[in-house]
């Protein structure tokens, strides 16, 4: 199966395809948050690499042109983002304050638990950039000596856990505004999370495309302070 894999260069985008389609045709059936695609992808993955015994470097080989698509699907979320340029500007000053905070908090999240858990400068750096898109987190990380394919993972499962459970939190909390929303889970979720703003409305998703990267910058500068205090 090796051999395969690596004589064909896009066998391990069709794995992946057809994986994420497996989780999509799941979430259609089920309806329910846990079922989200791109983790349902992973575990399919992960699954045929242990059954076939597929090391992960021959199937990435084949698979790493996805990767190519990252930046690209992260700049078109402007385009929501565009639509909304009038809320945008009346509610400027709250929505950068709350952007703010959430990056704070989360930053500030991350020191406390390194702290109680004695980690490591380089382990405390990795996990720093969790809530922040992929393509930045791996830089940010890279750069303070933390371990990149950790701090992928983070970003990832992160993603997915907001993806996962947004919806039942803003109701748990009667979050009702819909700027409110969108900035809660873009700060906190990313672009994995984004996707779910933009199932739930057109202002919910653009404001979330809008903290992707307000956060992303903030987090950028905040990391390199935080990480002097351990």
């Amino acid at each position: 199966m090796n051999n395969l894999v690596m004589s064909s260069a896009s066998f391990g985008v069709a794995i992946s395809l057809l994986a994420y389609y497996a989780g999509v045709q799941l979430k259609k059936k089920f309806k329910l948050g846990i079922f989200n695609p791109l983790l349902i992808s992973i575990i399919l993955v992960m699954i045929f690499l242990l059954v076939t015994h597929v090391e992960y470097q021959t199937y990435y080989s084949g698979a790493k042109m996805l990767g190519w698509f990252l930046t690209p699907a992260t700049v078109s979320l402007a385009i929501p983002l565009y639509s909304e340029v009038d809320r945008l500007k009346k509610n400027i000053k709250a929505i950068m304050i709350s952007i703010f905070v959430g990056s704070l908090t989360s930053m500030g999240c991350i020191l406390i638990m390194s702290l109680l858990f004695g980690f490591s400068h380089a382990q405390f750096v990795t996990f720093l950039p969790k809530s922040i898109t992929t393509a930045i987190g791996m830089s940010v990380s890279e750069e303070l000596g933390g371990i990149v394919p950790i701090t992928v993972a983070a970003i990832v499962i992160t993603g997915i856990l907001g993806n996962v459970i947004a919806e039942s939190l803003l109701k748990l909390f009667k979050i009702e505004d819909p700027v409110a929303k969108g900035l809660a889970i873009g700060t906190s979720a990313h672009a994995i999370g984004t996707s779910k703003a933009m199932e739930i409305g057109e202002t919910e998703g653009a404001m979330s495309s809008l903290s992707i990267v307000v956060a992303g910058i903030i987090t950028v500068i905040g990391a390199n302070i935080f990480a002097m205090f351990l």
